[in-house]
C-alpha cells in the first residue's frame, strides 16, 4: 500500500528527522516546512522541530512490513549528516541487510561523507544510492557516486533552479528531474529539462519526471496540481532497470 505523495517510491522511513542547509536546494525545504507543521499538530516525532534528531524507537519499523516496497530513507532529513554518528548509519544498514525483500532508496546531498561511509562498509545489495543534483555547483556529487558499487546509483534533479550543461552519466541509473514548490518557489524552464531528457535517453539511464511544480512549462505561476507532470503532452517516469 502506498502511503506517501512521492511518485518515485511508495513507502517513507524516518529513523532521523531535522537536518541543516548545505545548498542553493535548501533554500525552501519542503521537509522543514513540513516538520514544522507536524510539530504545531502536537506529533511527538517532530517536538524538535527541525533540528537533526535520532529516533531509535523507529529502526524497527521497515521489519514489520512484510509485502515488499520501495522505500525512501530520510525523506525529512539526510542520513549521512555530519552529526548522525557512523555508530547510527550501521543500525540503519543492519535493518536493511534483515530485510532483502525492500528496496531502500537513499538519497543525499552530503556525497563525500557518504563515500568516507562505504570506504570501509559493504553497500547492501537492497540499497539504492542518490545525490541531489539542483544545479552546476552540485554536479561533483556524481563523480563520487558513480564510483560507489551500489546496485542503482541515481539522481535527483529536484528542485533543478538552473541548466546543468552536460553530464556524464557514466554508472549512473537513474535521473529524476522536478520544479520547485510553494509559494517562494524558483522556476524551471522547458528546455533545462528537455536537456537533462535527452542525456539520460543518449546515455541509457532511466528518466523519471516528477512534476512542474509551481511554475508551469509555459512560465506561467499556478496551483502545482495545474502544471501537472507531462512533457509536450506525454509522462515519462521510468524506473531503473534492477541488474542480475
Amino acid at each position: 500500500m502506498k502511503t506517501t505523495k512521492i511518485e518515485w517510491t511508495d513507502k517513507t522511513w524516518n529513523p532521523i528527522t531535522g537536518c541543516t542547509k548545505i545548498s542553493q536546494g535548501c533554500l525552501n525545504c519542503y521537509a522543514e516546512t513540513m516538520s514544522r507543521r507536524l510539530n504545531a499538530m502536537g506529533l511527538e516525532k517532530y517536538s524538535n522541530g527541525f533540528n537533526l534528531t535520532l529516533h531509535s524507537d523507529c529502526l524497527d519499523e521497515p521489519l514489520q512490513w512484510k509485502k515488499s516496497h520501495n522505500i525512501f530513507v530520510c525523506s525529512m532529513s539526510d542520513l549521512f549528516h555530519k552529526d548522525v554518528p557512523f555508530d547510527f548509519i550501521d543500525k540503519v544498514m543492519l535493518i536493511i541487510k534483515k530485510t532483502p525483500h525492500h528496496r531502500y532508496q537513499i538519497l543525499t546531498k552530503r556525497a563525500e561523507r557518504m563515500a568516507e561511509y562505504f570506504q570501509n562498509r559493504n553497500i547492501p545489495q537492497n540499497a539504492w544510492l542518490g545525490v541531489t543534483v539542483e544545479a552546476q555547483s552540485s554536479k561533483t556529487r556524481i563523480d563520487i557516486l558513480r564510483n560507489l558499487n551500489a546496485p542503482i546509483r541515481f539522481l535527483s534533479c529536484e528542485p533543478l533552479i538552473e541548466d546543468l550543461g552536460m553530464l556524464n552519466l557514466d554508472n549512473i541509473d537513474w535521473v529524476i528531474v522536478g520544479g520547485e514548490s510553494g509559494s517562494n518557489a524558483r522556476p524551471m524552464k522547458e528546455e533545462w529539462v528537455l536537456s537533462i531528457k535527452e542525456q539520460t535517453e543518449n546515455q541509457g539511464s532511466s528518466f523519471f519526471f516528477k512534476q512542474w511544480g509551481t511554475w508551469g512549462s509555459d512560465g506561467i505561476k499556478r496551483n502545482k496540481h495545474l502544471n501537472g507532470k507531462m512533457i509536450k503532452g506525454k509522462i515519462y517516469q521510468e524506473m531503473p532497470l534492477q541488474k542480475l
